[in-house]
């Protein structure tokens, strides 16, 4: 019975590593240069794998298996769910990009980000800390050959030796600190972990070290100041599609991976770590926004921007415990939870817009390149103006009620301090909004720099529609997948038990 269970729970996952492998060894007898085979059958298989990830969410059952080292939750099933959608939509975005850049010639790129994908749902079921860390260096391993899947392009090159040092260093101390968590408390689990800790018999100077350690290294999954360095740099280098890969579906294990170490492996040490995502959310609310407006080129601002979102779902990650009291940390975490998913709802179709309007041998990625688009091509450039309105936070796009709830989480609190930082973070948001409109007034207002229409693919031109919708609609009718985040968070087994 035991066993059943075990698979039971990772019955997604030993499907996409199944199929990956398959697919890996099917593409070596498939001709067209531009994989249609194998795009068309890694689309079927992550959506498979996407209907079962919901089925599994929508059952609400939490499921424990492999010793406890392994768990499915609604809120894991649900980002796992999510994530697999990203990497769909990404995929169809990226297919056309990456075709005319003789990225296609194997199918690699479909092959990494497939396992780049199974790292992501390693990192969010993972109730261990080596089953999360196998997760991260599966997810980083993948991303380090995607940035470089352009073996004859010196900035993709240079981009991916940038990340892989950093990265590097980045899982230096997050493995550190997660050994020096192990040392003190005698565990791997995280359960057992926050049992040790919450006993108070541990001393508090060495769990305070090895979190400083572990926090440094979720920071730099988040691109979170001061460890964003890599953000810009590999986002301008990489090739557009993988860019799309690294800054959307990871943002979501990266928030899956705080929730897990943070919160329910270390929530008696709240009062610490709060304290750090304070200054790590301040930095980059502040840095993310000023160095976004001296930008010229899209994809670096982007770059930037994501730090500053980055910074908000911080903000919601810090107000979960006051005083010792968790009463509105299930509030607070699905704030940060509802931000991340629609952040990258909003990254997704952004990103789409300058892939479509990358042509071979041209890059499209400067803000003057977007000159004029309303005039070439008048339904992209309002998905374009939707999703940076969004980005600013401007009612009624999904944007401004992520924004809304996180604030309302930071008010709800009644300290004096988190008020404060609500304060400050909609003054960085009045900024940040400068460099979004800047971007509109070039696509609507500048002369066009070609008069050449712009033309996509069916299933570019369907998705990219109804993802710049989903903007949107969600927007106006946020309370569905805010009460699926809620009820996410809710079902997390700490909170349960500390409710009870």
């Amino acid at each position: 019975m035991i066993e059943k269970i075990s698979w039971i729970t990772v019955y997604p996952e030993a499907l996409l590593l199944v199929m990956a492998c398959v697919i890996a060894l099917l593409d070596l007898r498939v001709s067209s240069p531009r994989r249609t085979a194998t795009y068309a059958l890694t689309l079927v298989t992550l959506g498979v794998v996407a209907l079962l990830q919901a089925l599994y969410a929508v059952g609400g059952d939490t499921l424990r298996g492999f010793g406890n080292m392994v768990i499915s939750d609604p809120m894991g099933n649900w980002l796992k769910c999510f994530a697999t959608v990203a990497m769909m939509v990404t995929l169809v975005y990226g297919r056309p990009y990456a075709a005319d850049r003789d990225m296609l010639r194997g199918g690699e790129m479909f092959t990494l980000a497939m396992f780049s994908l199974l790292g992501i749902f390693v990192m969010i079921s993972g109730n261990n800390f080596l089953v999360i860390y196998l997760g991260l260096e599966l997810l980083t391993l993948s991303s380090y050959a995607l940035v470089a899947l352009r073996r004859d392009h010196a900035t993709s090159t240079e981009a991916a030796m940038k990340y892989f040092v950093l990265g590097a260093m980045a899982s230096g101390f997050l493995l550190y600190g997660l050994s020096m968590l192990y040392g003190a408390t005698g565990s791997l689990d995280i359960n057992a972990v926050f049992k040790a800790i919450n006993t108070g018999q541990i001393k508090h100077q060495v769990l305070l070290f090895g979190l400083v350690f572990i926090v440094a290294g979720l920071a730099f999954k988040l691109g979170v100041v001061p460890f964003h360095m890599w953000i810009p740099d590999v986002y301008q280098g990489a090739p557009t599609a993988v860019t799309l890969m690294i800054g959307g579906a990871p943002k979501l294990a990266a928030f899956a991976i705080c929730i897990r170490l943070l919160v329910e492996g270390m929530l008696p040490l709240a009062l610490d770590w709060q304290q750090m995502l304070v200054v790590l959310s301040v930095g980059s609310l502040l840095v993310g926004n000023l160095a976004a407006i001296a930008q010229t080129n899209l994809k670096r601002m982007l770059a930037f921007s994501t730090i500053s979102q980055m910074g908000f779902v911080l903000l919601g990650l810090l107000s979960g415990v006051v005083n010792g009291n968790v009463n509105s940390a299930a509030n607070a975490y699905s704030s940060s939870m509802f931000y991340v998913i629609t952040y990258v709802l909003t990254t997704l179709a952004s990103f789409g817009i300058i892939l479509l309007l990358a042509r071979e041998g041209f890059e499209s990625e400067e803000i003057a390149d977007l000159a004029g688009l309303n005039q070439r091509s008048p339904l992209f450039a309002c998905v374009m103006a939707v999703c940076l309105f969004s980005l600013a936070g401007v009612p009624p796009l999904v944007g401004f009620y992520a924004k809304l709830s996180v604030l309302q989480s930071l008010v709800a609190s009644g300290q004096a301090g988190y008020i404060g930082l609500a304060v400050f973070a909609v003054m960085m948001s009045l900024i940040g909004a400068f460099y979004y409109l800047r971007v509109v007034k070039v696509m609507y207002f500048d002369a066009p720099i070609t008069a050449t229409t712009v033309s996509a693919p069916a299933d570019v031109r369907a998705v990219l529609s109804v993802n710049g919708l989903l903007v949107l609609a969600l927007g106006i009718l946020p309370g569905g997948l805010m009460t699926l985040c809620a009820d996410a968070i809710v079902r997390l087994p700490i909170l349960k038990m500390l409710g009870s």
